[in-house]
């Protein structure tokens, strides 16, 4: 499997298909690069370079029981493609993983990066503080790690079956099939990982990130995403970004870029090619 490995001695897998200008793709919690598949082989057909990795403790990187914060997934973003000597690359990603590139950026300059898209993704900052009202509780948060830490695999399958990709909306079709290969990528990481990895998503203040950022940036976003309120996420986002675009989807889920991907991909070669 190709790995890197980064400074503190962490292995980071990798795909990497296809030739073209790259487009790098950071995955969402807890799951792995597979999540990407409908978009790496949507965009290696339109002629892209596609690369994904699985986070650290995620997927099929090592299960290390430090560092899993959004600075040490910035930089081990950055030595991806550092590795590979990526230029012009657009960064793609979704939920934690949009907060991944915004840090990504912001900390590691523009000098490689094109473009990005951020896809119902955590920014600006997803707690309820007193600057941040709109936010929600931290007892929230603070419930997903109790539930992680008494039956990962119960909580899991739940949350795939359920708010996930909106299976348990009125007149909604849950697939079995999403369902299981969403619970196989969270499984396959290390519970650990995952256990911080909710306060590296609920608790970075991506604020001054956002801010910082000078290539455009897509930020999209369904009105009812139960994981990552809407209200408080993206518009906010697009606000703060000095070139930034909202688009909005109605009655999508947070995970739109699976149970929407004809939807999705469409309108990211759009953005690409603008």
């Amino acid at each position: 499997m190709p790995t890197i490995t980064t400074k503190d001695g962490v292995e980071i897998f990798y795909k990497d298909w296809g030739a073209g200008q790259p487009i790098v793709f950071s995955h969402g919690w807890p799951l792995s690069a597979d999540d990407w598949d409908a978009q790496m082989i949507f965009f290696a057909n339109q002629g892209y370079r596609v690369i994904a990795h699985d986070r650290r403790g995620h997927g099929r990187s090592s299960q290390v029981s430090d560092g899993h914060d959004m600075d040490h997934y910035a930089d081990d973003l950055a030595t991806v493609t550092a590795h590979l000597d990526l230029k012009n690359a657009i960064h793609v990603g979704h939920s934690t993983g949009g907060g991944e590139v915004v840090h990504y950026i912001a900390r590691h300059g523009e000098s490689r990066v094109a473009k990005a898209a951020i896809l119902s993704a955590v920014p600006p900052l997803m707690v309820q503080t007193a600057a941040n009202p709109g936010g929600l509780p931290k007892s929230v948060f603070d419930g997903l790690q109790a539930q992680l830490a008494a039956s990962r695999t119960g909580f899991y399958r739940d949350l795939a079956a359920g708010p996930f990709y909106g299976y348990n909306r009125p007149g909604a079709q849950p697939s079995e099939a999403v369902i299981q290969n969403w619970w196989r990528q969270g499984m396959m990481g290390g519970a650990k990982a995952h256990y911080d990895g909710i306060v590296a998503f609920s608790q970075t203040d991506f604020t001054e990130d956002l801010k910082k950022i000078t290539v455009p940036v897509l930020v999209m976003h369904g009105d009812d995403d139960q994981i990552v309120p809407y209200a408080d996420s993206a518009p906010l986002s697009a606000k703060l970004l000095r070139n930034g675009t909202l688009k909005t989807y109605k009655g999508f889920p947070h995970g739109m870029p699976t149970t929407h991907a004809e939807t999705i991909n469409v309108d990211l070669l759009a953005f690409f090619k603008g």
